[in-house]
């Protein structure tokens, strides 16, 4: 990775980035005249956002535009490399002290009022929390992309998500169905199709969640599977770069070949499917200056509370039920990592904080 340019403008940078997403999603979804109304809506929601947020930076203050949230350590899948549960993240036990549902109200209140657009629910399996999912629809001018591995999609699900557009099921799938079942169990295929089919039948929005390997990167991208998703009523296809919490997963990471390769095959289907959304995360970090994690695009909440620099990187000095959301996104642990250039070092893989995670436990250990 280049050296960063210390005039890059990082909120100007995510604020078109969000721009040009929404502006994907209205021309995805004008065959849906409910989904293309509140998208125009949440347009609008999404400049009064951006405003909030150049503000503050104006006023020194920098708000990123992007949150994600695991608001449960339970899930019912055990996915093979799962990055959160190598990271003990979740786990087979009951939970214990995690945030309330009240605690959850909160930050989704103090993210509404700082100017976050976009704050993507995860765990875990989220829809485990119905009474969290509940809450953020309530919340129309932040829009809620929830990860999730479909299993648990019912009729009380499909009625919140038709009442409720804010909220955009992104069900996890790793290609076709031997790939998908390889890796998150036998019937998930299956049982992600049939939500997919429902979703259609009445007119939802959803998305698909792609972990990018060495292995399926070619099938992911094909024009075979993306049609597949597209014929479906799939608006979104998000592709997650594999990152590799084990050893003897390393080969899977995608290298920088990969990375290139997947950059063009994004820019092709992107000019190629204006009816779909297609992101990549972490994606081009060079056109960002750097990773736009530890606040400086997103950071992560755990599920008891921990504000972490990003999913991937589970190291916390403040816990969001001792403080505010404005006071955790600027944590002694956050700033070392903005101010210090370890965002921008270069690295393997899709994850720079997971690789330099010694570099981060030292940091940890000296603003504690």
């Amino acid at each position: 990775m280049s050296s960063p340019d210390n005039n890059f403008d990082i909120q100007a940078y995510m604020a078109k980035g969000i721009e040009h997403v929404v502006a994907d999603a209205i021309k995805a979804t004008l065959k849906s005249p409910r989904e293309s109304a509140f998208m125009l809506k949440f347009a609008a929601a999404s400049k009064a956002a951006a405003a909030k947020r150049k503000k503050a930076e104006a006023a020194g203050e920098h708000i990123p535009p992007f949150l994600i949230a695991s608001i449960t350590s339970s899930c019912n899948l055990h996915c093979a490399g799962c990055y959160s549960r190598c990271n003990h993240a979740t786990m087979d036990e009951a939970p214990v002290s995690q945030l309330t549902s009240e605690e959850w109200f909160r930050i989704f209140d103090e993210a509404d009022d700082l100017g976050v657009s976009f704050i993507l629910l995860a765990g875990g399996e989220p829809m485990l929390r119905r009474d969290i999912i509940e809450a953020a629809g309530k919340k129309p001018g932040i829009l809620f992309p929830i990860f999730t591995n479909g299993t648990f999609m019912d009729e009380k699900y499909f009625e919140l998500f038709d009442r409720c557009r804010n909220l955009i099921p992104i069900m996890s799938i790793e290609g076709k169905k031997e790939v998908t079942d390889a890796r998150r169990g036998a019937g998930i295929y299956d049982r992600l199709i049939h939500n997919m089919d429902e979703l259609k039948k009445r007119g939802l929005i959803f998305g698909a969640s792609v972990t990018v390997t060495t292995e399926n990167i070619r099938e992911v991208t094909s024009d075979q599977f993306i049609k597949e998703l597209g014929d479906r009523g799939c608006k979104a296809v998000i592709f997650v770069e594999f990152v590799p919490v084990t050893e003897d997963s390393r080969e899977l990471a995608p290298g920088d070949a990969e990375r290139e390769y997947l950059n063009n095959e994004i820019m092709r289907l992107r000019t190629e499917g204006p009816d779909m959304v297609y992101i990549s995360f972490p994606g081009d970090e060079k056109a960002t200056g750097g990773c736009v994690a530890a606040g400086r695009g997103f950071f992560h909440i755990n599920s008891h509370g921990g504000a972490e620099p990003c999913p991937f990187s589970p190291y916390s000095d403040v816990n969001i039920k001792n403080t505010s959301l404005r006071e955790a996104m600027h944590s002694p642990l956050f700033m070392a990592l903005r101010d210090g250039g370890a965002l921008m070092d270069d690295h393997e893989g899709g994850c720079v904080l997971y690789e330099k995670r010694e570099l981060v436990e030292q940091l940890l250990a000296e603003n504690s």
